[in-house]
């Protein structure tokens, strides 16, 4: 891919450091860690699936119920990370979040298997649960409410976009002389980057 630190559009390169992710990572290279903060500032971290990304960002869908649903949408602001061991490179990206389209949100869920469609109905996302006996009986519910056809959309399960102001590269070097390149802009609406070499 030639020196990743002369790229000037974060987008595409990020779109080839997935593509070598894809061949070389043995599990989930669109696998991220996603940051958020709850009411009194305390981060939140864990492992969701970016589902999609173009240049107006970068899509998960979760429920809106859970832990990170009511962060993100209480505070609107969100922070990832790809690390892709593989190829001894991260990605850091930084930025604001939207909900995306209905329609968006319509046409990935009908792509889910019926089991997942199932459980994002009977699952109540990061709140206590009795046993795992109370989830199948959940689930078993709900596929008796839907035992054949279309299962539709629960209206809390929906996905989100984090529409980056800060995209960060990170590439593995020798003696941890490792090369970094940040890409940042004002607003996800001002399209001009601005870039910026790091020190290790």
């Amino acid at each position: 891919m030639g020196d990743f630190t002369e790229a000037t559009d974060p987008f595409a390169l990020f779109a080839g450091w997935l593509l070598e992710a894809e061949k070389s990572e043995p599990n989930d290279p669109n696998g991220m860690a996603l940051a958020t903060v709850d009411p009194d500032g305390l981060p939140n971290v864990r492992m969701v699936l970016m589902k999609d990304f173009d240049e107006a960002g970068l899509v998960f869908y979760t429920n809106f119920e859970s832990a990170k649903g009511r962060e993100l949408l209480s505070q609107k602001k969100a922070a990832a990370l790809f690390h892709w061991k593989s190829l001894r490179r991260q990605v850091r990206v930084r930025g604001l979040v939207e909900i995306v389209t209905d329609e968006e949100a319509d046409a990935y869920y009908a792509t889910r298997p019926r089991q997942s469609r199932l459980g994002a109905w009977a699952s109540q996302q990061s709140r206590p649960l009795e046993s795992r006996f109370a989830l199948e009986k959940a689930v078993a519910a709900v596929a008796m409410k839907y035992p054949l056809g279309d299962i539709p959309r629960p209206a809390h399960w929906s996905g989100f976009r984090i529409r980056p102001v800060e995209i960060e590269f990170w590439k593995d070097g020798a003696f941890r002389l490792h090369d970094r390149v940040v890409f940042r802009r004002a607003t996800p609406e001002l399209g001009e980057w601005s870039k910026d070499r790091l020190y290790p």
